[in-house]
């Protein structure tokens, strides 16, 4: 995409969010952690201080983005609730349509980067529905109220909203026009700044890195996020558990690390049905459906899968919509 297109892009879609922010009152530069972080900046990738002052002047508090944060979905709704949004027969149509409609390049590049390309696909349909949902707030909004009014991340957000100067700088991009989630993630792929400037790749040569409408880049970068956490080719991601009658286990809801075996947990009547060394690293987690608890095991492509989104619910939405989407895309087709 030229830089005129990605400019005009930019612009249509944040005309939502500017009207949503239009009354919202300024962040006052006078704050203490504010001031720190001009002073911080500046001089810093050869932002200024006049330019850092200048955006964080026009920058807007979004409460909304502070009750998001503190409820997300991921936390919020139970696995089977979470599921029934994200792995629906409309999304798998449209992934397998979306495969189809880029096959050549998709699966080019997914062999070049040794990553499935249903899980690339399924990260995009999660994340954007295939690009048709690229958020709706401000970046630098999102950014600067998660930075200054989110205490509980501040540390996180305030570098993110560093690389985001820094990022529109170094790829000529309108921060007053970028929309995104409403943590900050921006493109098809819903990169974080840090993220977008670390990973993403220039998969065509026109010397962009393009993640708004450049599907190339958009896969390639995803993989290449992806290989760089870990990714092992052909290694398993997930499986259900079979549980003994009284198996003697408890489980943190929040551990995403392989802290278990495929043995340790067989000790303790946890099995999986997949044929693994008894060594194999794993972890176990939740899989609560409608009728009661139920339990799954990750290895350690799940774990490199929740780098994307440290959430045990998002990476077994992508692999059930990976699975499900792969199952049709690869079929091949009926003769007449």
């Amino acid at each position: 995409m030229k830089a005129s297109r990605l400019a005009l892009l930019a612009a249509l879609t944040c005309l939502p969010a500017l009207a949503q922010t239009a009354s919202a009152p300024a962040f006052d530069l006078k704050r203490p952690e504010i001031a720190a972080f001009i002073d911080e900046v500046a001089g810093r990738d050869g932002l200024s201080k006049k330019e850092v002052r200048a955006l964080l002047k026009a920058a807007q508090p979004q409460p909304k983005i502070i009750d998001l944060m503190n409820r997300p979905l991921e936390k919020a709704a139970p696995w089977w609730e979470y599921r029934d949004h994200f792995v629906t027969p409309e999304r798998i149509d449209e992934g397998v349509q979306f495969w189809n409609d880029h096959r050549e390049a998709l699966e080019r590049i997914a062999g070049q980067y040794q990553v499935p390309p249903e899980y690339i696909v399924a990260i995009l349909g999660v994340e954007t529905k295939y690009g048709h949902v690229l958020g709706k707030y401000r970046v630098l909004d999102s950014l600067s109220t998660l930075a200054f009014d989110y205490p509980a991340r501040q540390a996180f957000f305030r570098s993110e909203l560093e690389q985001f100067l820094i990022l529109a700088k170094e790829n000529k991009l309108d921060p007053l026009a970028l929309v995104g989630s409403y943590a900050g993630a921006v493109g098809a792929p819903q990169f974080m700044p840090s993220s977008y400037r670390r990973y993403a790749v220039d998969a065509d040569g026109d010397s962009r890195r393009d993640l708004w409408g450049n599907w190339d880049d958009i896969f390639a970068s995803v993989g290449n996020y992806l290989r760089e956490k870990g990714w092992t080719p052909a290694g398993p991601v997930l499986t259900d558990a079979a549980l003994d009658p009284d198996p003697a286990f408890q489980i943190d809801p929040k551990n995403l690390e392989l802290n278990e075996t495929v043995a340790s947990l067989a000790a303790r009547g946890v099995k999986v049905d997949l044929e693994l060394p008894p060594d194999t690293q794993a972890v176990l987690v939740s899989a609560e459906q409608r009728d009661g608890p139920a339990y799954r095991v990750g290895f350690h492509n799940f774990y490199v899968l929740s780098r994307y989104n440290a959430s045990a619910r998002y990476v077994m939405a992508v692999n059930d919509l990976a699975q499900a989407i792969a199952v049709r895309a690869r079929r091949p087709a009926a003769t007449p």
